[in-house]
């Protein structure tokens, strides 16, 4: 199964682009981020919507999209691992992970979205969102493979 994250918004060189860069090499699963971004001047309402445009616009057809959202399903790390597994046996090509920006994604993203996952009941930079779902990934990864990474 191929993992691919959407996310608005381009990591610039620092500590948030070597972090990101730590967890992907870690994690060995065919693994793509593509970034998307509106650089132009909108307003929030007007800016949130074209991300969303340019985020589907950018989803592979046939991939199965899930969204971040502060108001998704929370999963804890065991479930999540779970429901990778269970994507993955069933046959999913493409898993798709989308991130939206400060504003968060509109309305036909998370629409069209399998599930719309939650990082926790706190709220996450945009930016920092993104490598915490690569930690998660890899701590899920690891947990399929039975490996003592994960602790309970």
């Amino acid at each position: 199964m191929r993992v691919l994250i959407l996310a608005v918004g381009r990591l610039k060189s620092g500590p948030l682009l070597e972090l990101q860069r730590e967890y992907a090499q870690r994690f060995t699963w065919p693994l793509e981020i593509r970034e998307v971004e509106e650089r132009r001047a909108l307003a929030p309402a007007e800016r949130k919507a074209r991300e969303g445009e340019l985020l589907l616009d950018a989803l592979p057809e046939g991939a199965l999209p899930v969204a971040l959202d502060e108001r998704g399903k929370p999963l804890g790390s065991r479930d999540f691992a779970q429901q990778l597994g269970r994507w993955r046996e069933a046959g999913t090509k493409t898993l798709a992970f989308i991130l939206g920006g400060a504003d968060g994604l509109p309305r036909p993203v998370l629409e069209r979205a399998a599930l719309t996952l939650s990082l926790g009941a706190m709220t996450w930079p945009h930016l920092l969102a993104r490598t915490l779902l690569l930690e998660q990934l890899y701590r899920s990864q690891q947990i399929l493979a039975g490996h003592p990474y994960h602790r309970d």
